[in-house]
């Protein structure tokens, strides 16, 4: 059947809606505003994708250029992109729980390193929060030094952590 296959896909500006609600529902202790969402899919359209599954949205990652060591705050405009960015900020990959355990965390990754190599972007950087650490772990992910504001914003448990990227052969 056409649409129920699950996959990743470029986000669409009509797919914001069902991004904004998944995201504040499993997210809920870090809501965001839509303009929030709407705002880096604007400016960095290429780092933004979203996961079909049975017709509907089912998951997405928001990620955009930034500098290094210094995650964006939650729930607040970035303005505009840095003119240096170094590494592609994971803002978030959200899946819903009827999606979760196929892989798909993993292709929508795979899919963000080419993002970061086509940028000439030499790392991934992201903030886990809710004690998904050791997942990022398992795909390469490093922790790196962060300041007192990252705890502030992302909370006590949060990880700033980073993805060198290799050259492509």
């Amino acid at each position: 059947m056409a649409g129920s296959s699950p996959r990743w896909r470029p986000m669409r500006a009509d797919d914001l809606p069902g991004v904004v609600a998944l995201g504040n529902a499993v997210h809920a202790n870090f809501v965001e505003r839509p303009e929030v969402f709407t705002e880096k899919f604007e400016l960095f359209p290429n780092g933004c994708l979203t996961f079909v599954k049975g017709g509907g949205v089912a998951g997405y990652a928001l990620s955009h250029p930034w500098r290094g060591g210094a995650p964006p705050k939650l729930d607040a405009p970035l303005g505009a992109l840095p003119a240096q960015a170094d590494a592609l900020f994971l803002h978030d990959l959200c899946l819903a729980p009827r999606a979760r355990g196929g892989g798909a965390g993993t292709a929508a990754l795979t899919r963000l390193v080419a993002v970061a190599r086509l940028a000439r972007l030499p790392a991934i950087e992201l903030v886990a929060v809710s004690g998904s650490a050791p997942f990022w772990a398992k795909l390469g992910f490093r922790p790196v030094a962060a300041g007192e504001r990252l705890s502030a914003c992302y909370g006590g448990e949060a990880r700033l952590m980073r993805r060198e990227l290799s050259r492509p052969a």
